[in-house]
């Protein structure tokens, strides 16, 4: 499981929140992220341009 960080303020949620990637999908050419909080409480879906916009990677987890 992929760990990122927000850089800055998306959607309502605050700069440095730490999101675990839960999915991953490509259709088409086309990819989309499921992200989850860390207290797993709330969900984004994004896109790919969205996610390297928007998020920083941290760390991965086994």
């Amino acid at each position: 499981m992929k760990v990122y960080r927000l850089k800055r303020q998306f959607h309502g949620y605050k700069r440095g929140t730490q999101f675990y990637m839960i999915s991953e999908s490509e259709f088409i050419g086309v990819k989309e992220f499921v992200l989850r909080t860390e207290d797993l409480t709330n969900r984004i879906s994004l896109n790919e341009s969205e996610l390297l916009h928007n998020f920083a990677f941290v760390k991965e987890i086994f």
